[in-house]
Formats: structure tokens, sequence, C-alpha cells
């Protein structure tokens, strides 16, 4: 009785049975055999249509079902029952919304992976100097400490402080570039007046390990970009360069442009990266051979972050007479990186 109440199909009938009556009528007109010959084709075409339209209504429940099953996450679905026919065209949409269906929760799934890594890197690094902190107040709290030994513990408080206060601040801005949520400005930027910004962290550092640090470039070159999230990432490179190199070196800072692209080499005559860090050098978390005892290794990947999320790119690699070679390239917005 369902299939009756469907308003296309009792409207059908009733379609056919005017016009088998019409016929009828006329067919009758002509003779008694004619009439009947009219009634048994019309009762024959009436079946025909009736079970072609049963056998779409079932073939529509069913692939309807099969696509309630695909939102309920059923995506192991066979849709070759319906490639052929006028269901051809509906089933290959359906079939790229399962696809599309199946990629969106497998990024879910290795942004779930990633997350908890995530975490579970983030809590160790902030675990380990609060474990420091806590032997130091425990240690400032015994009368019997002196003076000295008391100023000690209390340089080395504040180092692990602004040190966990720089982990959470990078953290939360890689979070944010990670959520698509920042806004980087498209504005003029001078290079120049960038190279300046970006080395003032470093200045009194590299001045009392004695480096020098060599600016060759024209004072006239600007790119579309976001000032301070780009200054951010050049300085952390700078200080990876500074932590890197010896007493007494030089961090060099080159820049030319053309029609493509503006470039920025980054370059020093420190010890350079070893062949087993280079693959690994923006990951998160990575510390290599050489890295300070207070490296926590997010500094480089923050800055592959920024730069890429610029149509930028930036490439590690050692210098042929030594130490370390950093090229970053903003393309123009023509042009793709």
């Amino acid at each position: 009785m369902s299939f009756l109440r469907v308003k296309g199909i009792t409207l059908s009938i009733f379609l056919h049975i005017f016009v088998s009556i019409i016929a009828a009528v006329i067919g009758f007109s002509f003779g008694f055999k004619s009439g009947v010959l009219s009634v048994l084709i019309c009762l024959a075409l009436t079946v025909i249509s009736l079970t072609s339209l049963f056998v779409r209504k079932k073939t529509i429940i069913k692939l309807c079902n099969e696509i309630d099953n695909i939102l309920i996450g059923k995506h192991n679905i066979n849709l070759s029952d319906y490639s052929e026919g006028e269901f051809s065209v509906l089933t290959n949409i359906v079939t790229k919304i399962t696809m599309q269906m199946r990629e969106h929760s497998e990024l879910l799934k290795k942004d779930k992976i990633a997350l908890s890594n995530s975490i579970a890197d983030i809590s160790h690094q902030i675990k380990t100097p609060l474990t420091s902190i806590n032997l130091i107040i425990t240690l400032l709290s015994k009368r019997e400490l002196d003076d000295e030994k008391r100023k000690d513990l209390n340089n080395e408080l504040s180092k692990l402080l602004l040190r966990i206060e720089w982990l959470i601040s990078s953290l939360l801005k890689i979070s944010k570039l990670d959520a698509h949520i920042v806004d980087f400005k498209k504005e003029d930027t001078n290079l120049a007046e960038l190279i300046r910004k970006a080395q003032q962290p470093i200045s009194i550092p590299m001045e009392l390990r004695g480096q020098h640090f060599i600016v060759i470039s024209p004072d006239d070159i600007y790119f579309k970009g976001d000032f301070e999230w780009t200054a951010e990432a050049i300085g952390n490179i700078f200080k990876n360069c500074m932590e890197h190199t010896s007493h007494g070196g030089y961090i060099t800072v080159t820049a030319r442009q053309n029609t493509i692209f503006t470039e920025i080499v980054i370059s020093d005559n420190g010890s350079g990266i070893s062949k087993k860090d280079l693959p690994h050098l923006f990951e998160r978390f990575y510390k290599g051979e050489n890295a300070d005892t207070q490296s926590i290794g997010i500094g480089l990947a923050l800055s592959k972050v920024i730069i890429t999320s610029q149509n930028g790119t930036i490439k590690a690699e050692n210098n042929a007479d030594g130490g370390a070679k950093f090229t970053i390239k903003f393309y123009k917005e023509n042009y793709k990186a």
C-alpha cells in the first residue's frame, strides 16, 4: 500500500486508466476484436510501467539507506549496483562525497594524534623546568644557605621562569598558526628595518660574545608581509646562528629581490648543521646533537610556519667553507612558493 501512497505513482496509475479507457472506446468503435486488443495492450503497458516504477522506488529506497549508512559513518558501502542507468550521476556524486568524508575523517584522526603528541611534548617541556624550580625553591628555604649561593639560585630561578614564559608564548603562537586564526598583514615591509628589528633581542648577547653582525642589503628593498610576525621568524634564526657560533664569530645577512621573490640569506661561520640534524631541523621539539642544554627546539619550527604562511620558503644547508646557511624567499603575490 505504501507504494500506492506515492503521489507520482498514483497520478501515473490514473493517467494509465484514463488513457486505457479512451483507447478501449476507440478500439471498440472499430469492432469487438479491436477493442479487446486495445484493452490488452493498455493493460500490458500499465503493468510494465507500474513494475518499472516499483523497481525504481525500491532502488531509490535502497540508495537512500546506503546514504544514511554513509552519514552515520559506515564508509565501506558498495555503490557499484548503481553505476549504470539513471542513478549513475547521483551515485557518482555520492561516491565523491563519501571519498571527501573519508579524507576529512583521516585528517581529523591525524590532527587528534598530532594534538596528543603536542600535548605530551608540551607537558614534558614544561615539567622539566618546573621540577628544577621546585628543587631550587626547596634549597632557598634552607636557612644555612649562604648569600652567594642564594644569589646564584635566584638567577637560575629567573632563567627557568623566563624559559617557561617563552615556551608557553611560542606554543600559543604555533597553536594560533595551526588553527589558521592569524590574519597576516600584507603591508609594504622594509627589509632593512625588519632585519634591525629581528636583531635587537640578540644584540647584547652577541656583544658579550664578541660576535659581529654584518648586513649586505640595499635600503630600498620591500616586500608584502607582516612586519611583527616576520621579524620574530627571522629573529629566531638569528638566535640559532648566534648560539652555534663561537666567540668572535660573525653572522652575515644578505638580501636581494627580483620580479619573482625577495630573498634573505642568513649565514654564520659556526659549527654548521650535522647531516643527521639537517632533515629534522624545522621539526617541533627537535634538538640537534650540538644543541644548547637550554634549547627547547621550537624556534626554527615557529619560523618555518610563519614564513610558509606568507607564501614563503625556507631552506637550511651548510656553507661550503663551514657554518650554517638559511635561505628565505618571499614570493610575489602572482607567484606560488
